[in-house]
């Protein structure tokens, strides 16, 4: 099923593969919000570090 998108200039360039156009398309965006409402600078700045005892101990017999 193809779909047809308007694109502008500056995301149809990055789609081509240009990097710098990628990289300016991608600091334009930073402060837009997704759908869920953060932006993408907001995403991710909370700390998720897990440790490695605490995954495996909560899979079935990963207590050792």
């Amino acid at each position: 099923m193809l779909e047809q998108l308007d694109l502008t200039d500056e995301e149809r360039q990055a789609l081509e593969g240009d990097r710098g156009a990628v990289a300016a398309l991608a600091e334009r965006l930073a402060n837009v919000p997704v759908p869920a409402g953060p932006t993408p600078g907001e995403l991710g700045t909370q700390t998720a570090f897990i440790p490695l005892t605490v995954l495996r101990d909560s899979l079935p017999g990963g207590q050792s």
